[in-house]
């Protein structure tokens, strides 16, 4: 089970500095990351920024109340799929976007369901031990 704990913060916490580090290079156009994104959605950015921030939050929390853990892994997935609902919109209503920008948001909303069935499992293998100790 510690595998698991550990495979759960090292992808949280790559992928967490990944998306802080693209969001904000794209929104104050550092190292010219922004003309490399080609046409990108400033909402979709923001989302990915504060779901960066959410994963680093639940990387902290992880060692100490995985509770916390996946309430805030929860609170991300529900703000990804709105955002997704959005871009959706977006996206009929003729609005400019890049096809890796669906594919992108399709994989962090996976990512999250799957890294919160992670740390509800973690949470119920460490619920079970306790209360045998």
């Amino acid at each position: 089970m510690k595998a698991l704990k550990y495979l759960q913060t090292g992808l949280l916490t790559l992928i967490g500095s990944v998306s802080v580090f693209m969001g904000l290079s794209v929104i104050f156009d550092l190292f010219g990351i922004r003309e490399m994104e080609g046409n990108y959605i400033l909402f979709i950015v923001y989302t990915n920024l504060a779901c960066g921030m959410i994963y680093l939050f639940a990387v902290y929390h992880n060692r100490k109340n995985i509770k916390v853990s996946n309430y805030s892994l929860a609170v991300a997935l529900i703000i990804l799929i709105v955002a997704f609902i959005d871009l959706l919109i977006y996206i009929n209503n003729g609005g400019i976007y890049e096809p890796k920008t669906v594919n992108a948001m399709i994989f962090r909303m996976a990512f999250t369901l799957v890294m919160l069935f992670a740390g509800i499992v973690i949470a119920k293998k460490e619920k079970i031990k306790s209360s045998i100790s």
